[in-house]
């Protein structure tokens, strides 16, 4: 129960990755010799799904990172800021998604406003209609919170930014494997995600960037591989996403990023959504019954996803993590989960919480280990 940091990779993901390592074993598009061919075809191929994956226009757009992290620094680093340019963000997001902003604004001297929500981690959109104006570059929200699960109206904020003549980032590490997410319905300009998240292997990631934007956004590193042409004083880069790859890229990873979207397919994003919705609602309800139990972010299960925080009295987190570990083999997070500021500002816990977050293999009978164990933890201390 600890997906909101990685989840498990399944077999055919595995043989995927062991098929390229196995059976062509080569570097992509360098070769003209039949190892290389294959390696390129199934390279551009996992491009080619997980724009469909997300409903991407095409591939072009796709880059290959190693994880959203790497996939929202592109994009600081990428843009052209001046001082007075403004980016407007919330007090929910990931440091991910929140310290690079920080950074420009030392840097450049860009403003950087944050969007605070209520005690549940749900947004006022008339807060956002107040900060974004003509001055707003870019909106950097995340599409689900890693601490509170809540699920943020990224397609509202996108309408009210592009008003402004404000671009659009969504954190989507932890949306994109639970349930369908389709960049031109939500009509941001940057999505970044991960493959480790979403049953893939780690070193993997993707960033979507709009087609219209892709000239615009300077790649991160450049070198081997993202060129069309180079002489001794110029070069000129070559058609994206090549163009953002510099040098030897992640290829088994991408192809295993690929067997695991065929997967989650195959099983249906609306069949995943509904059982972690039923699961999300079970465990919250039930450790909200648990005395001494303090449970964290919307109370709605609509509003949320399949990441339940919660402390239990005056236990410090790490000791009910490594309790619920050593006593009943449940594995969660604890502390910060990389949220300070969240924990800091608006649920003002020095400690952070206990975090369960689920997936599609999590079962019924998983679930209520997780509550029968939390309450005899809580019941220990009364």
């Amino acid at each position: 129960m600890d997906n909101a940091a990685s989840s498990l990779t399944p077999e055919p993901v595995i043989q995927k990755m062991l098929e390229f390592y196995h059976q062509y074993r080569a570097n992509v598009e360098r070769g003209v010799h039949r190892l290389s061919q294959k390696a390129s075809e199934e390279y551009e191929r996992a491009h080619h799904k997980v724009a469909e994956f997300i409903n991407a226009k095409s591939e072009t757009g796709i880059i290959m990172t190693r994880n959203t992290t790497e996939g929202i620094n592109l994009v600081a680093n990428g843009s052209d800021w001046k001082k007075g340019d403004k980016i407007v963000t919330t007090l929910i997001e990931h440091h991910s998604n929140f310290i690079v902003w920080l950074r420009l604004k030392q840097k450049y001297g860009v403003d950087v406003e944050i969007v605070r929500p209520n005690k549940e981690g749900i947004f006022d959109i008339t807060d956002f209609e107040k900060l974004i104006d003509n001055k707003t570059k870019l909106v950097a929200i995340t599409h689900v919170s890693n601490v509170l699960g809540v699920i943020t109206p990224v397609s509202e904020i996108a309408k009210i930014a592009h008003e402004h003549g404000a671009q659009l980032l969504v954190d989507a590490a932890q949306s994109v494997p639970h349930f369908k997410v389709d960049v031109q319905r939500i009509g941001c300009d940057y999505l970044a995600f991960s493959g480790h998240k979403m049953l893939g292997p780690t070193g993997v990631g993707v960033l979507y960037i709009k087609e219209e934007l892709i000239d615009a956004t300077e790649p991160l590193c450049i070198g081997g591989g993202t060129i069309d042409d180079v002489s001794v004083n110029s070069y000129k880069l070559t058609k994206s996403p090549t163009r953002f790859e510099a040098g030897t890229p992640p290829i088994a990873e991408a192809i295993g990023l690929a067997a695991a979207v065929d997967y989650l397919k195959e099983i249906g994003l609306e069949n995943i959504e509904a059982h972690e919705r039923a699961l999300t609602k079970k465990i919250y309800n039930g450790l909200s019954d648990v005395p001494g139990v303090e449970t964290y972010g919307p109370k709605d299960p609509e509003n949320r996803s399949g990441i339940i925080s919660f402390n239990v009295k005056d236990l410090n987190p790490h000791d009910v993590a490594l309790t619920l570990d050593i006593s009943a083999d449940i594995m969660v997070r604890s502390g910060h989960h990389c949220a300070l500021p969240l924990m800091k500002e608006l649920l003002t816990l020095p400690n952070g919480s206990v975090r369960a977050s689920l997936y599609l293999y999590n079962t019924e009978e998983e679930a209520e280990k997780l509550i029968s164990t939390v309450a005899e933890i809580a019941k220990s201390l009364a």
